[in-house]
């Protein structure tokens, strides 16, 4: 299965390789619980992605703070950071297997920041990446995030393929203004239901005896 996800993925890595380090102050959103569009170029493009194009696609990613046990919601699209305090996730890309796949699964490019002082030193905190590659929903022992405090999942990568889009459905409104008067005729069976009314009368009828 990891094979199949290198393979399908292979030059997405490559493109966010070629990107090079970035700097994290930069990365870091100013303001916290919002997500903001970073200066990422979304260079993977649409114009080699299946479906989706990348840059509108949405991933689903969990955040838990092992020391208080919280657990979050993240909604990001490629290009987009959020910062809760003293971490801030960033997402890169998103991916997910066609619907012609053998093994189905989701994955997301994420980086993790966090705000703390170098290990082993007294110095002031900074930011500084802690993770940087692919998650995976179902095969998720094929990357992990290594760090005492956080922890980042994957839950899903919302896109669609070629022919799995949905029909935009009609708007009851739209039908109504354009016939207004099938509203008064449509209201006249709706107020006068007949059928609830006969059990009342043939329950009466053993009392008439």
């Amino acid at each position: 299965m990891i094979r199949r996800h290198s393979l399908m993925l292979l030059p997405l890595l490559a493109t966010l390789a070629a990107c090079g380090p970035t700097d994290e102050e930069k990365l870091a959103p100013e303001k916290s619980g919002k997500a903001q569009a970073t200066a990422d170029r979304i260079v993977a493009g649409s114009d080699n992605a299946l479906g989706t194009p990348m840059a509108e696609r949405v991933a689903v990613l969990g955040l838990l703070n092992k020391r208080n046990g919280q657990t979050r919601d993240i909604e990001l699209k490629p290009g987009e950071a959020i910062r809760f305090g003293k971490v801030v996730v960033r997402l890169r890309a998103c991916e997910k297997t066609a619907p012609w796949e053998n093994y189905p699964d989701e994955g997301a490019f994420v980086q993790l920041l966090v705000q703390e002082r170098p290990p082993g030193t007294n110095d002031a905190e900074k930011w500084r990446s802690v993770f940087s590659g692919w998650l995976f929903k179902e095969n998720p022992a094929a990357n992990v995030v290594e760090h005492p405090v956080y922890d980042v999942w994957v839950k899903s990568c919302r896109m669609s393929f070629p022919g799995e889009e949905t029909p935009v459905e009609e708007k009851p409104s739209e039908k109504e203004a354009t016939a207004p008067t099938d509203n008064a005729s449509s209201s006249a069976p709706q107020a006068a239901p007949a059928e609830p009314a006969a059990p009342s009368t043939e329950e009466a009828k053993p009392d008439e005896g």
